[in-house]
């Protein structure tokens, strides 16, 4: 066990020289955490199985630093003997045989996240407003972060939407308040973080396949795992925890959560607002959380068209970043010009091309079924192209509420039959086109597919429900593919 008793409560003015930390993976987390523990002298050993050229280039940075790395097949199987801290990336399961053999010999085990929120300067203490929920949770970060910007804060989006905290947190820039993207993987290694405020977007089975199996000391099933997860970002909240209306799951998250007292439950809502909500009245954005008179008045945030694209699903996460926003002191206009100004990122409900009265919607970023629905809902006659890694939900529930909205469907990916079972079950008319290919080129083929089942104004819509990684890089790599096959057409 580590002899070091002042771990626990560790912060930047710990005496870290003493500290024997070992970083388990050298992807961008794990770099950004290993340079924030050599600014503050700790003894870093950095671990990784992958050896590849980026790894290897940021290894001799980090050797440069004081650091040991060890790069190659075999090392991340034995813990050494001599360590007081792990810091793991966010994707490595708490049975991966470093974590397992910390666990065992109780070495504290934290996240990146939880590294950054303790290691913030004493004198420039950031607050941190926090997102997640399954699906929404970049756009409702962006969002956050363009409101803030437009409210002449001082902000970065940090987080699981790219940029590290520990990143941020060394910046020597004098920010305002950060807004950070949480995934249930990093939330799994947090317990301290004490957030301003923080959202939950919704919940629904996804990543359950990393919840299953060993390295967990309890009773539940995976489903419940990550649900415990995702709610440990409302623990320790200071202001506001942010509720989906629709989704009794995160209401009861608020509930059961350990808040410091004097926080708030703020709820948000496509329909009229109650006390302490946000919600839509007359195709406004309003708030009946942070006004005075919030028991009888409701104050105008902003038009549901200057939220883009304003399906409803995106409405929804508008609604969340503005009650975070608003839990920081943010004003209405800077709501408003915040969601006014902002350009998402693409591969969300994108029009990609437009062919003989046919809409071709790029939504790759739709990696699991409750994604799929959020964009299935704002269309009328689909062609859909869907399948990939399904990561073990079920296609049920979603093809069973759009199946009047389908005229086809085109199935690719390693976990296709999936779907097909599902439309089989639940749609038997729709004509379906599976696809056996595992090349990245079926997407030409699956794009000629769906081009023979669409009429004049349908729409067909790549909302794949499923993860890319068994034949693209990502789903971006995937979503240009799919644009790129589109535009083809009639070229």
């Amino acid at each position: 066990m580590s002899a070091l008793d002042w771990m626990a409560d560790a912060d930047r003015l710990s005496p870290w020289p003493q500290a024997k930390v070992v970083v388990a993976g050298l992807g961008t987390s794990g770099f950004a955490a290993a340079d924030g523990l050599l600014e503050v002298g700790a003894q870093v050993r950095v671990l990784d199985e992958n050896d590849n050229q980026v790894n290897t280039e940021k290894g001799t940075v980090l050797e440069m630093l004081d650091a040991t790395v060890e790069l190659g097949q075999g090392t991340t199987t034995t813990l050494p003997d001599d360590v007081d801290l792990v810091v793991t990336s966010p994707g490595w399961r708490p049975s991966a045989p470093l974590l397992a053999q910390a666990a065992a010999r109780g070495i504290p085990i934290w996240g990146e996240v939880e590294l950054a929120w303790r290691m913030q300067h004493p004198d420039r203490t950031v607050p941190w407003l926090a997102v997640t929920g399954t699906n929404g949770k970049t756009t409702t970060t962006q969002m956050l972060e363009s409101i803030l910007l437009a409210a002449g804060l001082k902000t970065s989006a940090v987080g699981n939407i790219g940029r590290p905290v520990m990143e941020a947190v060394l910046d020597e820039t004098p920010y305002d308040v950060f807004a950070v993207e949480l995934s249930s993987f990093q939330l799994h290694w947090m317990n301290s973080v004490q957030m301003h405020s923080a959202a939950v977007l919704n919940l629904q089975p996804d990543h359950l396949q990393w919840y299953e199996g060993d390295g967990f000391d309890d009773e539940l099933s995976p489903m419940q795992r990550y649900r415990a997860d995702k709610s440990r970002i409302f623990h320790h909240v200071r202001h506001s925890c942010v509720y989906n209306v629709a989704d009794q799951a995160t209401e009861q998250m608020v509930e059961q959560a350990d808040v410091i007292e004097g926080a708030r439950a703020i709820g948000f809502t496509l329909g009229v607002p109650g006390m302490s909500m946000l919600g839509v009245v007359d195709d406004l954005l309003v708030d009946r959380a942070f006004v005075e008179q919030r028991k009888d008045s409701a104050m105008e945030l902003a038009r549901v068209d200057d939220v883009h694209p304003n399906a409803p699903h995106n409405i929804e996460n508008a609604l969340a970043a503005a009650a975070l926003a608003r839990s920081f002191g943010v004003t209405p206009r800077a709501v408003a010009d915040g969601l006014r100004n902002l350009q998402l990122g693409g591969h969300r409900i994108q029009t990609v091309h437009e062919h003989d009265g046919v809409r071709w919607i790029d939504d790759s970023k739709a990696t699991n079924p409750h994604a799929a629905n959020s964009s299935m809902r704002a269309f009328g006659s689909i062609v859909w192209i869907a399948g990939g890694q399904a990561k073990g939900t079920s296609f049920d529930e979603l093809v069973q509420t759009h199946a009047s909205r389908l005229r086809g469907a085109v199935l690719l990916g390693v976990d296709r039959h999936v779907v097909a079972e599902a439309l089989a079950k639940h749609a038997p008319e729709v004509p379906v086109v599976v696809l056996d290919s595992t090349e990245t080129s079926v997407m030409e083929e699956a794009v000629r597919a769906a081009s023979g089942m669409a009429k004049p104004g349908d729409v067909v819509l790549m909302a794949p429900g499923c993860a890319s990684q068994d034949m693209w890089s990502g789903y971006d790599a995937r979503g240009n593919d799919f644009a790129e096959a589109a535009r083809r057409l009639g070229a």
